[in-house]
């Protein structure tokens, strides 16, 4: 009898030592699931440096103008510039209320289109010439010397001149530009170039019926035309 008990216990203590064997593989397989888990929030994590780079190709391509969209925004500052110190010697030595009208919208406008200009440029990297330039200093020489009707006439020939130059310059740039931005401004500025020059138009030729005439046209149709239509009326 102390012999099977003896042999019945060993066997109660094997039969435990292999239950309580067998219970730790649970936790070590919950344990195990657990690392994937930070694996793959790190994975996750992993792609977000690649959203990063693509804001900076927006910056990179800002100063790539061509030479000529660069002419453009040259010209049309210094013109703009010209335009302003025109219309204000205009405001001060015109004559007659149109001219002196007709100066303070130049440079109403013009300062306008000039700050425009101003910020397009600092977007692109350009610098902005500071001056007239020669031409339009001589030219703004030229008719500081002058005062009364001959300053009046003078200076909406010269604006006539310059609005043509303008609207053929800004069209073209609309139309053939590289750079969207700079086209952009032409086009939007050109409808106000456009007015300028049919304005100035219909001073220098006042009920005048061809608003494609030339640029040194204006002046001379009028005394032209009277000249030859008195002939055929004086033979009878």
């Amino acid at each position: 009898m102390s012999n099977f008990k003896i042999f019945s216990t060993g066997l109660a203590a094997i039969a435990l030592s292999v239950a309580t064997g067998c219970t730790p593989t649970t936790p070590r397989d919950q344990n195990t699931s657990e690392v994937p888990s930070a694996q793959s929030v790190q994975a996750t994590e992993s792609p977000s440096p690649t959203a990063s780079p693509t804001v900076s190709p927006t910056t990179s391509g800002q100063n790539n103008l061509s030479s000529s969209d660069r002419q453009f925004i040259t010209e049309a500052a210094q013109d703009g510039l010209a335009e302003v110190q025109l219309g204000q010697l205009a405001s001060q030595r015109g004559k007659s209320d149109v001219v002196k009208q007709y100066g303070q919208r130049m440079v109403q406008d013009h300062t306008q289109a000039n700050a425009q200009l101003k910020q397009l440029a600092a977007q692109k990297g350009v610098t902005l010439p500071t001056t007239i330039g020669s031409n339009n200093q001589q030219i703004k020489q030229r008719l500081s010397r002058l005062s009364g009707s001959n300053f009046d006439r003078q200076y909406l020939n010269q604006m006539l001149q310059a609005h043509e130059k303008d609207v053929a310059a800004f069209q073209t740039e609309a139309e053939q530009g590289q750079d969207p931005d700079v086209k952009a401004f032409a086009a939007q500025t050109l409808p106000t170039l456009q007015q300028h020059l049919e304005e100035v138009r219909s001073i220098v030729n006042p009920g005048g019926t061809s608003n494609s005439t030339p640029t040194s046209s204006p002046t001379s149709s009028p005394t032209s035309s009277p000249t030859s239509s008195p002939t055929p009326t004086s033979t009878p």
